[in-house]
C-alpha cells in the first residue's frame, strides 16, 4: 500500500470537519439556514427531514476522519463521499432549477458542501488505484 501525502490527509480531516460543523448545525438550529438564504423553512415535516439530511452529512464527516488516517486505504470512503459530492448537485439542479421544487438560493451551498472536495478526492482515489494497479500488474 503506498504512503498518502500529507495534503491527502489534511483534506480528509478538513472534510470531516467541516461536515461535522455542517451536520451539527442543521440538526441543532435546521432554521438557520433558510433564514441566512432569506428563504421560508419547509412545512410540515420539511424541517425533521432537513435535521435528517444533517444527522447523515455529519456521519459523513466521522468517516473522513476515520478515513485521514491512510486516505488510500480507506479509499472506498472516500469514493463514497465524493459520489454523495457527485449527485447531490446533480439533486439539486434538478430540483431547484428544473423542477422548482427547492430553494434556488441553496445553490450557494454547493460550493462549499460539493465542488471544493471533487479534485482532492478525485485526486486521492487516482492515487489509490494507481496504488492498487502498479501492485498487482
Amino acid at each position: 500500500m503506498s504512503t498518502p501525502k500529507p495534503w491527502m490527509t489534511w483534506w480528509m480531516l478538513a472534510a470531516g470537519v467541516y461536515n461535522l460543523l455542517w451536520g451539527a448545525l442543521v440538526v441543532l438550529f435546521p432554521k438557520a439556514l433558510f433564514t441566512w438564504l432569506g428563504v421560508e423553512p419547509p412545512p410540515g415535516l420539511g424541517l425533521p427531514i432537513w435535521q435528517c439530511v444533517g444527522m447523515i452529512v455529519g456521519v459523513y464527516g466521522i468517516g473522513y476522519l476515520a478515513a485521514a488516517a491512510n486516505p488510500l486505504r480507506h479509499w472506498p470512503i472516500v469514493l463514497v463521499g465524493l459520489l454523495g459530492k457527485i449527485f447531490g448537485p446533480i439533486g439539486f439542479v434538478d430540483n431547484a432549477l428544473i423542477k422548482g421544487t427547492f430553494p434556488k438560493e441553496f445553490g450557494w451551498t454547493i460550493l462549499t458542501n460539493d465542488l471544493i472536495w471533487w479534485i482532492p478526492f478525485t485526486l486521492i482515489l487516482l492515487a489509490a488505484w494507481r496504488g492498487r494497479h502498479l501492485r498487482t500488474g
